[in-house]
């Protein structure tokens, strides 16, 4: 019974979203960070948010071709100070 992590047939599907395999991710983060998981199911967490990660650096690509096409191929940086909106 203990064999949970091949019987989840619905974890191993592709996220819905991008906020969705965060969500995951950092669900999957502080279960494995509690040390209270079973070796098999670690290893499979493990496995498990090394695809979540994928995804999102995935996504995360897409979009930033997305913005490039936006912005004429020429991207930005980002100013982190916000000079141009401070009073």
């Amino acid at each position: 019974m203990s064999n949970n992590t091949n019987a989840a047939p619905g974890r191993a599907s592709p996220p819905e979203s991008f906020e969705g395999a965060m969500a995951e991710l950092a669900q999957l983060v502080t279960q494995m960070e509690s040390g209270q998981l079973p070796l098999e199911a670690s290893v499979a967490a493990y496995a498990r948010g090394s695809e979540l990660v994928k995804y999102c650096a995935a996504q995360l690509e897409k979009v930033e071709s997305q913005v490039k096409v936006l912005e004429g191929e020429m991207l930005k940086p980002f100013s982190a100070e916000g000079d141009e909106g401070a009073q």
